[in-house]
């Protein structure tokens, strides 16, 4: 049973309340007059902890990121073969389990960031957890120069978007539902996620073509060539 203003504290009720408004009205409709109507209480009291509409989207989007981010971090553990691949499948978990949640964080405008230091630094935990997970394997192939480490680095970041991209544009189609109008051949949706994963560990492995290396540069980031 849901927990009602009674339950808890005036804080915590504004964002469950503001939660509510958006599943029903979309994050258009969000306003802190909304919220307090939901609440049934005062239009000025959400003003006591949420200065504006902005502040109190930046605390949701806040809890989103902090949930997503453990999320993530029990799955590279619990994965412990291919922490990787591990956190591939829990990034199309969460996404599938928890949309509204993943359309906050990955579909809505932020708020001014300069404003809210604790949504950016939620935010970009899952980005430094696959950056480091790559690093770790990447290691292996640095001399331990200055100019190969920034290489290393930079070929991970790299990775990190390829991946963060392809997991993102999979997780997106789904959710629009635009995927049941493909008519795509029989079986061809339920190995669909799988064989994304497939794909990624073999780019991955065998690393750019060389036209795409030379049309990048990215050979070149980093070192003093």
């Amino acid at each position: 049973m849901a927990k009602t203003i009674h339950d808890l504290d005036l804080k915590e009720a504004c964002i469950q309340a503001a939660r509510e408004v958006i599943a029903e009205q979309g994050i258009e409709g969000l306003s802190l007059r909304d919220v307090a109507r939901k609440l049934g209480v005062s239009h000025q009291a959400p003003y006591r902890h949420y200065p504006s509409r902005d502040h109190l989207l930046s605390a949701i989007m806040q809890r989103c990121f902090a949930d997503f981010a453990n999320f993530m971090d029990q799955a590279s553990k619990a994965h412990g073969s291919d922490a990787l691949l591990g956190m591939g499948q829990a990034y199309m978990r969460y996404a599938a389990d928890h949309p509204l949640e993943y359309r906050l964080m990955f579909g809505t405008p932020w708020p001014e960031p300069a404003a809210h230091p604790d949504l950016v630094r939620h935010a970009v935990h899952a980005f430094d957890l696959l950056r480091h997970l790559l690093q770790q394997q990447l290691q292996q192939r640095a001399s331990g120069t200055q100019s190969d480490m920034l290489a290393l680095l930079a070929e991970a970041e790299l990775q990190v978007l390829f991946i963060w991209s392809a997991l993102h544009g999979m997780a997106s189609i789904q959710q629009a539902n635009v995927m049941q109008h493909l008519a795509l051949s029989p079986g061809v949706a339920a190995i669909a996620e799988p064989y994304l994963m497939g794909m990624m560990h073999t780019a991955l492995t065998h690393g750019p073509t060389q036209a795409s290396q030379t049309a990048s540069g990215s050979p070149k980031v980093g070192r003093e060539d």
